[in-house]
């Protein structure tokens, strides 16, 4: 009944086979199936027609017009006079007519008190905006991939150990039952052995349940159900070496940082749009035009028509609106600094936080694998001593239960180990596919970007919807 300590761990944590999966099999799956992570990137991809639209103000709008239908005209016409000098009596003029208009309408915005310039900037910034919130929504799956992958590979050793643990109790249960029958041991050994062993049922059955919501977790952030996965080691090698040091990158490349950075410089040009309704605008139109039939005069029968006029709009007051939305982005713009204060002190606090923790899980790993190799020579020679008459079963029941408890730790303790140092890559803004080398392409939100921003027209977007 005794156990090879690490190698015993070792044992239920690396899946047997060839084709076993990997964390970064599973990773690297995340990344292109993940619901929540695609939904974002349509998100982004959303975001990035803002920047056409707002160049759309730069560009001239054109309208054609065109109408046509029928008509009956009946005009009552004076008489005058006849050339005798006599008054003429009045008559009418009637006719049905089938008038029709074509037009041709050019308007061209020369100046907006810069409006349409900050509106591309903060169409910009709102790209820039998106593109951090993807990278951080990226961690995010990463890192609960990362967490739900090694939840499934902790509770299926956890489920191997509670397994060999009730093995142990039945043939020890047995065992206490026939020195019961030749009169060894008293009827109390036998209840405690009895009662061990439906402790270790109801412990197993725990560990299932704990494996089977592990395993849908699996399948939600993944895709797939787990099969067999092979025991990773922690990405210590993509980590900075001094805490400083990772405060430092956190600050720099953390996205929810960058995220509330470019969303302050949005707030910045959106008090510029506010002011532009303070300022004159200029701007030109040209116009042709064809009307056939449409004077009710009956003076003429077709009418063509070409100008260019240039108009200028000075607001002089409108009641205080403009005023009302310029101190409104500007509180927006407080509120938006604000925020990205917050998000400085939030991500130093997490990365200390994940910092610390990744330390911890390294002292709690090694601890955790010595009380392993001390618990298992401590049920080896209290078995020995129960064989020779000098402990009881008790004893031996106890030691079991503690090794099974030491065993269970090193099993959390490396899914901790792991876990703690992808939360530190998380938390510095490097958790992502090109830093773990995942298999599989890269998504390049530049890509979709450079497709539209200069589109002119065309309501097919570049998947072809």
């Amino acid at each position: 009944m005794r156990f090879g300590g690490v190698a015993f761990v070792a044992a239920l944590l690396v899946a047997a086979g060839a084709r076993a999966e990997t964390l970064t099999d599973a990773l690297a799956r995340a990344y292109q199936t993940n619901p929540l992570l695609n939904a974002e990137r349509a998100k982004l991809r959303s975001t990035d027609e803002n920047v056409p639209g707002a160049l759309a103000g730069y560009r001239p709008q054109v309208a054609l017009s065109l109408s046509a239908g029928l008509q009956g005209v009946r005009n009552l016409l004076p008489g005058g006079f006849n050339p005798d000098g006599t008054a003429a009596p009045p008559f009418s003029q009637s006719a049905n007519l089938t008038p029709w208009s074509a037009g041709l309408t050019l308007n061209q915005n020369l100046f907006n008190g810069f409006k349409t310039g900050n509106q591309v900037r903060q169409a910009e910034a709102q790209v820039l905006s998106g593109r951090e919130a993807l990278r951080l929504v990226e961690q995010s799956v990463l890192l609960d991939a990362a967490t739900a992958y090694m939840g499934v590979l902790a509770n299926q050793g956890l489920v191997e150990a509670q397994r060999a643990n009730l093995q142990f109790l039945r043939e020890l249960r047995a065992t206490t039952q026939r020195r019961y029958d030749a009169g060894d041991v008293t009827p109390t050994d036998v209840a405690q052995s009895e009662a061990r062993l439906n402790r270790g049922i109801a412990d197993l059955n725990n560990a299932e349940i704990a494996l089977a919501v592990s395993q849908a977790t699996y399948a939600q952030v993944i895709g797939v159900s787990p099969g067999r996965l092979s025991q990773p080691d922690s990405v210590d090698r993509l980590l900075p070496r001094q805490r400083d040091q990772a405060v430092a990158i956190g600050r720099a490349e953390n996205p929810a940082i960058l995220t509330a950075t470019f969303d302050t410089d949005a707030a910045q040009k959106a008090v510029n749009i506010a002011e532009a309704a303070l300022y004159p605008t200029v701007g030109v139109q040209a116009s042709v035009s064809r009307n056939f039939q449409t004077d009710t005069t009956l003076g003429s029968t077709r009418t063509d028509q070409a100008s260019v006029v240039g108009n200028v709009n000075v607001p002089v007051y409108d009641g205080g609106v403009a005023s009302a939305q310029v101190r409104q982005s500007k509180e927006l713009l407080s509120q938006a600094r604000i925020l990205l204060d917050r998000a400085r002190t939030q991500t130093d606090l997490a990365v200390v936080t994940a910092w610390v923790t990744n330390e911890g899980s390294r002292i709690n790993l090694n601890a955790a694998q010595s009380e392993v190799r001390a618990a298992e020579i401590a049920v080896a020679g209290v078995q020995r001593e129960a064989q020779a008459g000098q402990r009881t079963t008790l004893d031996v029941l106890n030691s079991q239960q503690d090794l099974t408890a030491a065993r269970s730790r090193l099993i959390i303790a490396q899914r901790d180990r792991v876990v703690a140092s992808y939360t530190l890559l998380s938390a510095i803004g490097r958790l992502n596919r090109g830093r773990l080398a995942l298999a599989t392409p890269d998504y390049d939100p530049m890509v979709h970007y450079q497709q539209v921003r200069d589109a002119w027209f065309g309501v097919r977007t570049p998947s072809g919807q």
